[in-house]
């Protein structure tokens, strides 16, 4: 008897583990068009599904060559806030295990605000070990953005609960006695960095959103400190409170904290 679109549906949506070759083939030669709409909807999503798993073990090449050389404990080590004219940088380390698996990791700024939380969610829950670390305004302010960071990403890195062999490390090199490797661009390219590029960004949001409750008159829960022109009227409006970076321009040329 022939399946009812509405049964063919529902059994693509179930596992694969129910249905097979011979299911396939009955539907590609099905002539009814919701029919082939539903095949040809499946088939989009083993092609999506292959590039990304694609995609995942491209970037697992760090840590799989790491892992031929019987080192394991590998944390990706990234930054979140750079640029911001307020608010802390933001840096976690994330050791992940060699089963780890979540397609579609990529560098946080690649990946929607809502992916993000349910990828944090997972890393968090999965990881081998997560630590997290950030430096302040006031710190930015006496020690440059740079030095800053540095701080944040040893303050993460000693926030493991597990100690890292190696640390791949988006851009940038640590005074640490850890071996090391410099990736630019690394959160594109290595999925611990990615990992780690996640649980920053994710993060640093809450703690922006947060300040925006604090300072409603500032707008951060939408710019994220960044130097956006809503931001800047505000400034101009309100002046600057002790988040902002007073070393950045235009921070540094306006007035006194409020």
């Amino acid at each position: 008897m022939t399946k009812t679109i509405k049964e063919i549906e529902e059994i693509f949506r179930s596992s694969e583990d129910f249905f097979n070759e011979e299911f396939l083939a009955e539907v590609k030669s099905d002539k009814r068009k919701g029919v082939q709409l539903l095949y040809s909807k499946w088939l989009k999503n083993k092609a999506e599904e292959k590039k990304l798993k694609d995609k995942f073990e491209q970037m697992s090449i760090y840590e799989n060559e790491l892992r031929h050389q019987r080192i394991h404990r590998i944390a990706g080590v990234d930054e979140v806030g750079r640029g911001p004219l307020a608010g802390p940088v933001v840096c976690a380390a994330v050791i992940l295990g060699e089963k780890f698996f979540l397609p579609g990791i990529n560098d946080s700024k690649a990946i929607s605000e809502k992916k993000r939380e349910l990828f944090y969610e997972y890393i968090i829950e999965n990881a081998m070990s997560v630590g997290i670390g950030s430096a302040s305004a006031i710190e930015i302010d006496e020690l440059n953005i740079y030095q800053a960071t540095k701080l944040a990403m040893t303050r993460a890195i000693k926030k493991l609960e597990i100690s890292p062999e190696y640390l791949l490390i988006d851009a940038m090199e640590l005074p640490l006695s850890i071996p090391q490797k410099s990736i630019i661009k690394g959160d594109a390219k290595s999925i611990s960095i990615a990992a780690s590029s996640v649980v920053a960004k994710v993060t640093r949001d809450r703690y922006m959103k947060e300040l925006g409750k604090k300072y409603p008159q500032y707008g951060f829960e939408s710019h994220m400190g960044y130097g956006t022109s809503q931001h800047l009227q505000a400034i101009e409006k309100y002046g600057v409170i002790e988040e902002h970076r007073r070393s950045f321009a235009p921070v540094k040329d306006l007035f006194q904290l409020v």
